[in-house]
């Protein structure tokens, strides 16, 4: 056995240092270590090809809205239908990868959402059109296995960064719909198709794409340190869970309510602006596809670092203030991303807007990374429900912006947001109400002398702990003492004897 800052790990049986649930408490970016490193390009992988596919159809709308007769109203509502299907979509995903594991559970739905992608080619009616992009749309609750598999696999001090840049890179796959799928159009084009048959053949692009980062997940993915869910059980090294345990705790804990909604007004935020901005730029400043598309582009691509900077800014208040720290500045970016949106509504000048948008664009996104820097620690038993939750909150959210401010013509589309910026600020309030009594909240103190063990221990009812189910939750505990502030580090924890060590 050897130690870092006195964490005891394995050397011999990981590439990386653990901690005592051998999760790694290294994140470097680059490596390809197995499985923490593996598990991580895999999954990000994966959720980029499925953002991909369901952001595939906005960039040629122009095209495909003559080719199918598609008015506001069905554009609007299309949109609606791309983000609303996920809603229980993740939920669902988030049970499921706490009974079945990340591995499986992801990699099932991305090849069951595929067939969606491939019959885009032959929708014929506004109807049709809203029925692909809805079934597509399921494909975005593999964001919760994401959250889910890094949280398994990376130690408390940095599974803010693991999840900010698996779900940042992920989200790439928007921005990279934006300018990919015209010039796989473009290209179709110039092979001598129609510009109606153009459009239809693009979609087997992201289809194929789809199809294989599921096969790569379940070939080469692992979903514990130890090894997969159904070999653990098998073998008696890990406890199959109650599904209804593991639903109560998750949605009566009221800070998963509260993370569900501030994400509501990020993430929500991202993939409604996702659904308008290539043909808002289109349509108000009298760009071409090509162009617009550039700079719809540049508003996903931002997730290359924005994200990433989110979750590791997390990470950083952290070690600075405890949790306290992590909320406060989840509250102060996601505000100013809201006073950004409001500006980019009201700016009526093509440089000025691309400008505001890139900021805002930086900020919202920085906002997601920050959410899953917190949801990680409202429970353990319970994780997937809560990153379920969490992520549907995101698609709520998306459903909510895309009805009230961008379906048919209510509001101009820079009405819209401007309005939107507003209701961000507004929903973000609901972060200062988050209490963790072990460590706090952002106006009030911990409660004296209560332990994470405490907290985590909760979760279990006196004939699971006779049992030792509650051990993994107590080694969890024990890795999050590093969210407690500098003036609470003197609180004493709760001892265990060497058989639970």
């Amino acid at each position: 056995m050897a130690s870092i800052d006195g964490i005891e790990f394995e050397a011999k049986k990981f590439d990386l240092p653990v901690d005592s649930e051998n999760k790694s408490i290294k994140f470097p970016l680059f490596s390809v270590a197995k499985p923490h490193m593996r598990a991580f390009h895999l999954c990000w992988i994966q959720f980029f090809a499925c953002f991909l596919s369901t952001f595939a159809a906005p960039p040629l709308l122009p095209i495909i809205r003559d080719s199918l007769n598609l008015t506001a109203n069905d554009i609007g509502n299309a949109g609606v239908a791309s983000v609303s299907g996920a809603v229980f979509a993740r939920v669902a995903m988030g049970a499921a990868c706490d009974l079945v594991g990340p591995r499986l559970a992801s990699a099932t739905l991305t090849l069951l959402t595929a067939p969606a992608v491939y019959l885009s080619a032959v929708a014929d009616s506004p109807t049709g059109f809203f029925m692909m992009r809805f079934f597509t749309g399921f494909a975005l609750a593999t964001f919760v296995s994401t959250q889910y598999w890094m949280s398994s696999m990376f130690s408390p001090r940095v599974v803010g960064q693991a999840n900010g840049q698996a779900a940042g890179w992920g989200n790439l796959g928007g921005g990279v719909a934006q300018f990919v799928m015209p010039l796989v159009y473009s290209i179709v084009l110039k092979t001598g198709a129609t510009p109606f048959a153009a459009w239809r053949i693009a979609f087997f692009f992201p289809a194929l794409l789809q199809m294989s980062s599921a096969f790569a997940v379940m070939i080469f993915g692992q979903d514990l340190p130890d090894g997969n869910f159904q070999e653990l059980q098998k073998s008696g090294d890990m406890h199959k869970d109650n599904a209804s345990k593991i639903l109560y705790h998750g949605i009566t804990n009221y800070r998963s309510w509260i993370t569900a909604l501030g994400y509501g007004f990020c993430f929500g935020v991202e993939l409604a602006v996702n659904n308008i901005v290539a043909y808002y730029f289109y349509d108000r400043f009298n760009l071409n596809l090509n162009i617009s598309g550039i700079i719809a582009a540049s508003f996903g691509m931002v997730n290359l670092f924005s994200r990433p900077i989110g979750g590791g800014l997390s990470d950083f208040m952290a070690k600075k203030f405890g949790m306290r720290g992590r909320l406060w500045s989840w509250w102060i970016v996601q505000t100013l991303s809201g006073v950004l949106c409001i500006g980019l509504g009201l700016i009526d000048t093509l440089s000025a807007s691309i400008a505001v948008m890139i900021i805002f664009s930086v900020f919202v996104q920085a906002a997601e990374g920050l959410t899953f820097g917190v949801v990680p620690f409202v429970s353990r038993r319970s994780m997937g429900v809560v990153s379920g939750m969490t992520g549907a909150g995101g698609n709520v959210g998306a459903v909510i912006t895309q009805v009230i401010f961008f379906r048919g013509s209510q509001f101009a589309t820079e009405k819209g947001i401007t309005y939107m910026g507003f209701m961000i600020i507004a929903c973000t309030l609901g972060i200062t109400s988050i209490y963790f009594p072990q460590w706090g909240g952002m106006f009030c103190g911990p409660k004296p002398h209560f332990t994470e063990e405490e907290y985590y221990l909760r979760e279990w009812d006196a004939k699971e702990q006779e049992q030792g189910l509650h051990e993994v939750s107590m080694k969890f505990a024990e890795g999050s003492r590093n969210e407690r502030s500098r003036k609470a580090m003197s609180v004493p924890t709760v001892e265990r004897t060497p058989d639970h060590a």
